[in-house]
């Protein structure tokens, strides 16, 4: 099976009012303050009103400078995920729209097998696992109802490498049944990965939005010649996997950036 497949879900009847609209109030003024690991400096993600999230500045404490991110366009019609008449969370936009952009100051990953509107084959997405995890996932795949997958990559000057997944299954109970983004993920090349402590004691520290479905996790000391970070985020009927690498030790807060920001773009 490969999960090129790019045709869109049928758009629901319009709703009598346009009730999607005033789910677009799930992006507003909403702040997540998180603590920079290491640092015991913060950094602030804001959403805007309406249509725009602003990107974030590069401060000194390691964040990205991002393109200003906006909602994506929906079918004439199609409710946004979580709206009153859209509860199981479906995303009727493309899975492209939904893709975080990458930094500025980067460089696309070539190393990334992209087909036509960034969608990846399954195989390509298991090049991430271990061989002796990717038959297992595949036939997960198959009896769990995946439809799509996109995926973008970059690397910026600082030589971290990020790969962001958008997998996308015919209903929010199907994402759920996604073992390959969590604690128990078997990466390649990772002998272990655990949660990222410092994301869990900013959140606790800090007013957040609802944490649910999110994961994040760091591989521990001691690791080989590149430390693997890796995000988890499922929101309705898509599960979004992110992995940042780099030699000598991945960075906390561009991860925590990235996974933030892919939050507030599935809604």
């Amino acid at each position: 099976m490969t999960a090129q497949n790019t045709t869109t879900a049928p758009a629901p009847e319009a709703p009598e009012e346009r009730r999607g609209l005033r789910a677009a109030l799930r992006w507003t003024a909403a702040v997540l303050v998180f603590a920079a690991a290491g640092a015991g400096t913060a950094y602030g993600i804001t959403r805007a009103d309406r249509t725009d999230v602003p990107g974030l500045s590069t401060e000194a404490d390691g964040r990205w400078t991002y393109p200003a991110l906006a909602k994506p366009t929906l079918p004439p019609g199609a409710a946004l995920p979580f709206a009153t008449d859209n509860k199981d969370g479906i995303h009727y936009a493309g899975l492209t729209q939904l893709l975080l952009p990458a930094p500025l100051g980067s460089t696309p990953d070539t190393g990334l097998k992209l087909e036509k509107d960034s969608a990846v084959t399954v195989d390509t997405l298991l090049e991430e696992y271990e061989g002796t995890a990717r038959a297992k996932m595949k036939q997960g795949f198959t009896d769990n109802g995946l439809r799509q997958i996109a995926a973008r990559g970059w690397t910026t000057p600082d030589g971290t490498r990020t790969r962001v997944y958008l997998l996308r299954f015919h209903a929010s109970g199907l994402a759920v049944t996604f073992t390959g983004c969590g604690p128990d993920m078997n990466l390649s090349g990772v002998n272990r990965i655990e949660t990222d402590d410092a994301w869990g004691r900013a959140r606790g520290a800090q007013a957040a939005p609802d944490p649910t479905g999110v994961t994040v996790l760091e591989e521990p000391v001691p690791f080989g010649d590149e430390q693997v970070r890796a995000g988890c985020v499922q929101s309705g009927d898509i599960q979004a996997v992110i992995l940042q690498s780099r030699k000598g030790g991945a960075t906390a807060v561009p991860l925590h950036q990235a996974v933030i920001l892919q939050q507030q773009l599935l809604g």
